[in-house]
């Protein structure tokens, strides 16, 4: 039992820096945007916006081992342990692979181990979401369609967590374009288009983030 609290301890860090995260580079990308500010106090509030967002993306990777291991020591999910070995073996991997990016940040390296990133999201996004939609009309016992969803909701989450990542990384693009000829009105377009599509979207986020959340202490059905 005390495992399973341990587990449970790491789930709820997972998420609070995730959500925090997120809030902190949501309010540090205000300033990114903001063609008021010099050249290099927008890349400063970059800089910091990626120092957030390492904390919220390495809850995000161990969010989903940490339930599934829970899941699997408490609620009767048939994950056999060998898998379970075998997805920790695959999160450390990954893990190492965002942390990788973060520490060649800023960099045509670090763009490349971005996008690897993405693409090991790519793989996990259907997997999620095929299992949800199996386990909510095929073949999941009632009691446990909350576990179904919250699944399904992490797989949406992860969607916007792509998207919003991709806004990230363009913004390296479009900052390395004012760095290389100055002041540009296109770039500057770009950027604050990006930001209000973006800031649109994590509202949606955030509360999707809080339903998650809300199933997995509620587990309401």
């Amino acid at each position: 039992m005390m495992t399973y609290f341990f587990y449970k301890w790491l789930h709820i860090l997972s998420m609070t820096y995730w959500l925090a995260g997120e809030w902190g580079v949501f309010t540090t990308s205000r300033c990114v945007v903001d063609p008021t500010l010099t050249f290099a106090e927008r890349m400063r509030h970059l800089e910091s916006a990626y120092r957030i967002d390492v904390l919220a993306r390495a809850g995000i990777i161990l969010l989903l081992p940490l339930g599934l291991q829970m899941g699997a020591m408490n609620f009767g999910i048939p994950i056999p342990d060998t898998w379970l070995q075998v997805m920790w073996v695959f999160v450390i991997g990954w893990l190492a692979l965002m942390l990788a990016a973060f520490f060649h940040r800023g960099t045509e390296t670090g763009i490349r181990l971005t996008k690897l990133d993405e693409y090991v999201r790519y793989f996990i996004i259907p997997i999620l979401f095929v299992v949800s939609i199996w386990s909510l009309f095929f073949d999941g016992p009632v009691e446990l369609q909350w576990y179904a969803t919250k699944m399904g909701i992490f797989g949406i989450l992860l969607c916007i967590g792509l998207f919003l990542r991709w806004v990230m990384r363009d913004w390296f693009y479009q900052f390395k374009l004012i760095q290389e000829n100055g002041p540009n009105p296109a770039v500057e377009k770009r950027l604050a288009l990006t930001m209000s599509i973006s800031r649109k979207v994590a509202y949606c986020y955030w509360v999707l983030i809080g339903t998650m959340a809300f199933l997995g202490v509620a587990k309401p059905f």
